[in-house]
Protein backbone atom coordinates (compact mmCIF):
# COMPACT_ATOMS: atom_id res chain seq x y z
CA UNK A 1 0.00 0.00 0.00
CA UNK A 2 1.45 3.48 -1.20
CA UNK A 3 2.20 6.23 2.01
CA UNK A 4 -0.56 8.83 2.44
CA UNK A 5 0.67 12.47 3.16
CA UNK A 6 -1.64 15.06 2.76
CA UNK A 7 0.89 17.38 1.05
CA UNK A 8 -2.03 19.99 0.34
CA UNK A 9 -2.89 20.77 3.74
CA UNK A 10 1.04 20.77 4.62
CA UNK A 11 1.50 22.77 2.09
CA UNK A 12 -1.47 25.59 2.70
CA UNK A 13 0.23 25.62 6.04
CA UNK A 14 3.50 26.80 5.21
CA UNK A 15 2.06 29.19 3.12
CA UNK A 16 -0.10 30.75 6.11
CA UNK A 17 3.12 30.79 7.48
CA UNK A 18 4.95 32.23 5.06
CA UNK A 19 2.39 34.79 4.06
CA UNK A 20 2.58 35.88 7.85
CA UNK A 21 6.53 36.61 7.48
CA UNK A 22 6.23 38.62 4.60
CA UNK A 23 8.46 41.55 4.78
CA UNK A 24 11.26 40.29 7.23
CA UNK A 25 14.88 40.30 6.28
CA UNK A 26 16.70 37.93 4.15
CA UNK A 27 15.77 34.09 5.17
CA UNK A 28 13.71 35.20 7.69
CA UNK A 29 10.47 35.89 5.21
CA UNK A 30 11.13 32.68 2.76
CA UNK A 31 13.41 29.99 4.25
CA UNK A 32 10.87 27.56 5.89
CA UNK A 33 12.75 26.86 9.22
CA UNK A 34 14.09 30.20 9.47
CA UNK A 35 10.63 31.42 8.96
CA UNK A 36 8.59 29.66 11.38
CA UNK A 37 10.92 30.21 14.24
CA UNK A 38 10.63 33.84 13.17
CA UNK A 39 6.76 33.65 13.32
CA UNK A 40 6.72 31.66 16.25
CA UNK A 41 8.66 34.28 18.38
CA UNK A 42 6.44 36.93 16.89
CA UNK A 43 3.16 35.35 18.12
CA UNK A 44 4.98 35.40 21.64
CA UNK A 45 5.99 38.94 21.72
CA UNK A 46 2.82 40.02 20.63
CA UNK A 47 0.96 38.36 23.53
CA UNK A 48 3.22 39.78 25.72
CA UNK A 49 2.98 43.35 24.26
CA UNK A 50 -1.02 43.07 24.34
CA UNK A 51 -0.34 42.87 28.10
CA UNK A 52 2.20 45.53 28.39
CA UNK A 53 0.42 47.84 26.44
CA UNK A 54 -1.94 48.26 29.30
CA UNK A 55 0.55 49.39 31.62
CA UNK A 56 2.30 51.51 29.02
CA UNK A 57 -0.89 53.52 29.06
CA UNK A 58 -1.62 53.49 32.24
CA UNK A 59 1.65 55.25 32.71
CA UNK A 60 1.22 58.05 30.07
CA UNK A 61 -1.45 59.06 31.50
CA UNK A 62 -0.54 59.45 34.96
CA UNK A 63 2.23 61.32 33.15
CA UNK A 64 -0.12 63.65 31.97
CA UNK A 65 -2.81 63.85 34.71
CA UNK A 66 0.39 64.74 36.53
CA UNK A 67 1.70 67.55 34.24
CA UNK A 68 -2.20 69.29 34.24
CA UNK A 69 -2.12 68.94 38.03
CA UNK A 70 1.05 69.97 38.70
CA UNK A 71 -0.22 73.85 36.68
CA UNK A 72 -2.52 73.93 39.67
CA UNK A 73 -0.65 73.40 42.10
CA UNK A 74 -1.17 69.74 43.25
CA UNK A 75 0.51 67.02 42.29
CA UNK A 76 -0.85 63.85 40.89
CA UNK A 77 -1.12 61.81 44.40
CA UNK A 78 -3.01 64.87 45.59
CA UNK A 79 -5.60 65.25 42.87
CA UNK A 80 -6.18 61.51 43.10
CA UNK A 81 -6.43 60.98 46.58
CA UNK A 82 -8.92 64.01 46.22
CA UNK A 83 -11.00 62.57 43.61
CA UNK A 84 -11.42 59.47 45.18
CA UNK A 85 -12.65 60.62 48.92
CA UNK A 86 -14.90 62.98 46.61
CA UNK A 87 -16.32 60.12 44.91
CA UNK A 88 -15.63 61.77 41.61
CA UNK A 89 -15.97 58.84 39.21
CA UNK A 90 -13.48 59.84 36.34
CA UNK A 91 -10.84 56.91 35.20
CA UNK A 92 -7.41 58.13 34.23
CA UNK A 93 -8.07 57.42 30.80
CA UNK A 94 -10.76 60.48 30.64
CA UNK A 95 -8.75 62.73 32.96
CA UNK A 96 -5.33 62.10 30.81
CA UNK A 97 -7.81 63.37 27.65
CA UNK A 98 -9.32 66.61 29.84
CA UNK A 99 -6.01 67.10 30.66
CA UNK A 100 -4.34 67.36 27.05
CA UNK A 101 -7.29 68.62 24.95
CA UNK A 102 -9.63 70.62 27.33
CA UNK A 103 -8.06 72.54 29.68
CA UNK A 104 -11.11 74.58 31.04
CA UNK A 105 -12.46 71.32 32.34
CA UNK A 106 -9.21 69.61 33.74
CA UNK A 107 -9.29 72.91 35.57
CA UNK A 108 -12.70 72.86 36.82
CA UNK A 109 -12.63 69.36 37.89
CA UNK A 110 -9.55 70.43 39.81
CA UNK A 111 -11.41 73.46 41.47
CA UNK A 112 -14.26 71.07 42.28
CA UNK A 113 -11.62 68.95 44.88
CA UNK A 114 -9.44 71.85 46.22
Amino acid sequence: MPRSVNAVASRQRRKKVLKQTKGNFLSRSNVWTVAKNTWEKGLGYAYAHRRLKKRSFRSLWIARINAGARQHGMSYSELIGKLNSKGVALNRKALADLAMNDPVAFEAVVKSVK
